[in-house]
């Protein structure tokens, strides 16, 4: 292995980085540097989040900048402000000891006066974001031409967030003799149009395989219903005391809500997403960053850029829709040499594209069992003991206390004090688990031709409504979480009133339900398309051909042509005559 000082970087950096605790070159650096200082070349370098990406350009970038000349030398384009500042801070600690050297981040969020002065007092590096260095340049007061070296990290992500334009417009204004720098984690299309288009001949170098996950994170799954994947992911929560990690949702209503739960049962958690003023995020951060808060639930787009060290496990409240995403997810645990774990909680309708991931990063999920009450409490009992044990004594602090608690405590006995303290944390866990059941993990479905047969009996069961009640059917089962509580709660909240409602079947995929007969169609209008979850309700009355039947199973697979594909169609299909009618009315005809 390389030492700094063979990459031939100069005495002030080494310095620095010295001091900074670098000792050997991370791999992506290896290659990198002594390109950079030896080539005048465009490189196209992938390499996943947390490899020392920074670093590899960072140091060399600095290097050749000519201090005496005062004008905009390096340019440094990355996606989010959160990044930019972890950049230039970055930049600064190299660059400590080489005097003169100035370096400006340039985002939004932040006053574009202050950074307009900077500008005109004159910089040397400047690391931006697209959208505040396209607004900086339609001022007039920013000057690219005297650019030598343009770095993209992170470019994959800043196409991902539309910047795809505005790198454009940016590089049509910087000189062509420039050396070009494209960091990715993976490389999509679009990252090789960019390539091909303003670089020349770049050089690649790829740490590890393209598109691959990170080489010290390991992948499981764990397969729950829908209705479970909060209570799963508190058990996971609860199975692991000392975790610290982000869990990634897709929308920022599924964000906020979980975090606003996880808050409420008593975590260190909050949210992260694009609602929260520059100010909301900046706290948010803080708080994650010194661990007052220990689990972040964030959307990808907020997340993106972030730079949190030591992270045990990033948590997919189901999986994101490209692949790519899932890399850069998984990529924010296992870092700088450490390792970590990327947790997916999915159902059954998640696992062909859990497989197409393991395709594309080449390793495979473990699958995992979601902890049992008895063994979380174990767990956490075995770690409260292990605090009490490792708990550093200040016996300066305590002795004037000691003999006053030593009266006071002295009728217990050494069996008793140890229950009594172990109880005053734990009786919370113990009392919540006591009775929790245990979370089934759905099996594989046997056949489509038996999971068909079960639907069907189980409509035969469930046609006819009590008396003086009528029966309805909803395309909700217990796999979209759907239980008789969260019925009753959803027909109240959205009746605008109250209505008499009697039993209630549920099925894996839709359910029946009674209401009285008067109120029955003013239930099937006011629950017509609301959203449960994601998904569109749809209510008619029950009648002989229902979804599941032999006349109805196509309807109930793909949808009414008449409606929403996620729904059904709104008004029921008449019933086919039976085999016996139809003979019955050929014969009349031909009589």
């Amino acid at each position: 292995m390389k030492t700094f000082e063979e990459l031939v970087i100069n005495s002030e950096i080494l310095k620095a980085i010295t001091e900074m605790g670098y000792e050997s070159p991370m791999p992506v650096q290896e290659q990198v540097i002594p390109y950079l200082l030896g080539e005048d070349g465009d490189v196209v370098a992938l390499a996943q989040t947390g490899t020392g990406k920074t670093a590899a350009f960072g140091l060399p970038v600095i290097q050749r900048i000519d201090v005496s000349r005062n004008v905009p030398q390096a340019l440094v384009l990355c996606p989010t402000r959160e990044l930019c500042l972890q950049i230039s801070g970055d930049l600064s600690d190299y660059s400590k000891y080489v005097k003169g050297l100035r370096i400006l981040p340039v985002y939004g969020g932040s006053s574009i006066e202050s950074q307009i002065k900077s500008l005109k007092k004159g910089v040397h590096i400047i690391v931006a974001t697209p959208g505040r260095l396209i607004d900086l340049m339609n001022r007039k007061t920013v000057s690219l031409e005297n650019i030598r070296t343009v770095i993209m990290d992170e470019a994959d992500e800043m196409l991902n967030m539309g910047f795809t334009d505005s790198i454009n417009a940016i590089l049509a204004e910087v000189p062509e003799n420039r050396n070009t720098l494209l960091f990715s984690a993976t490389m999509p299309a679009e990252i090789a149009r960019i390539a091909k288009k303003y670089m020349r001949n770049p050089k690649e170098i790829v740490v590890g395989s393209k598109n691959e996950g990170a080489a010290n994170v390991k992948h499981v799954y764990f397969m729950v219903h829908a209705r479970d994947k909060y209570l799963a992911l508190k058990r996971i929560a609860d199975y692991h005391p000392n975790i610290y990690g982000i869990i990634f949702c897709r929308t920022r209503r599924e964000t906020q809500e979980i975090a606003d739960h996880l808050m409420e049962d008593g975590y260190n958690a909050d949210a992260l997403h694009g609602e929260l003023s520059q100010a909301q995020r900046d706290t948010v951060m803080q708080k994650f960053r010194v661990k007052n808060i220990r689990l972040l639930v964030a959307t990808d787009v907020a997340a993106r850029g972030l730079d949190v060290d030591n992270l045990t496990h990033v948590i997919n409240y189901g999986l994101p829709e490209d692949i790519e995403t899932y890399t850069h997810r998984s990529g924010r645990t296992g870092r700088a040499g450490k390792t970590g774990t990327s947790i997916a909680i999915i159902h059954t309708r998640e696992k062909g594209r859990m497989r197409d991931i393991e395709r594309i990063i080449g390793k495979k999920f473990e699958k995992g069992h979601i902890p049992s009450g008895r063994q979380i409490c174990e767990k956490q009992l075995f770690n409260l003991v292990d605090r009490i044990e490792k708990v550093e004594v200040n016996e300066e602090e305590i002795a004037s206390y000691l003999p006053s608690i030593f009266r006071k405590l002295e009728w217990l006995s050494e069996e008793d004090l140890i229950k009594r303290v172990v109880s005053l944390e734990f009786n919370r866990l113990l009392d919540y688990y006591r009775d929790a059941e245990e979370l089934d993990v759905p099996e594989e479905r046997s056949s489509k031709k038996e999971t068909r047969r079960g639907e069907r009996d189980s409509v035969k069961k469930n046609r006819s409504a009590q008396s003086g009640f009528a029966r309805l059917f909803i395309n909700l089962g217990k796999n979209d979480g759907l239980y008789p509580n969260t019925l009753i709660d959803m027909i109240n909240r959205n009746i605008g009133g109250h209505v008499v409602i009697g039993k209630i079947d549920l099925m894996p995929n839709f359910s029946f339900f009674d209401v009285e007969e008067g109120e029955a169609n003013y239930v099937v209008k006011s629950l017509k398309n609301i959203d449960f979850f994601g998904k569109r309700v749809f209510v008619e009355p029950a009648g002989e051909k229902t979804p599941g039947t032999s006349s109805g199973r196509k309807r109930f697979r793909d949808g009414d042509s008449r409606s929403d594909k996620r729904g059904y169609g709104e008004k029921p299909r008449r019933s086919r005559k039976t085999a016996s009618e139809e003979r019955k009315d050929r014969r009349s005809k031909r009589k």
